[in-house]
């Protein structure tokens, strides 16, 4: 059993939330066992998984400069 599924049962916890915006940010449940960074990579990008390394190019968007 997925333990986003283990949640939902023992919990009544969702594993999305019912009712979202555009604006609001969310992050679903890391799967077990997730492949991670070194430290090192991990301090430089901002985050341990790689999944969730999500750069922001500002003005670059789009292929623009």
């Amino acid at each position: 059993m997925e333990f986003a599924e283990i949640i939902s049962e023992q919990y009544g916890i969702s594993k999305f939330p019912k009712a979202t915006s555009e604006a609001m940010a969310y992050v679903p449940y890391q799967p077990d066992n997730p492949s991670t960074y070194t430290p090192t990579q991990g301090f430089a990008v901002g985050t341990m998984h790689p999944t969730l390394n999500k750069p922001f190019y500002g003005q670059m968007c789009g292929g623009k400069k």
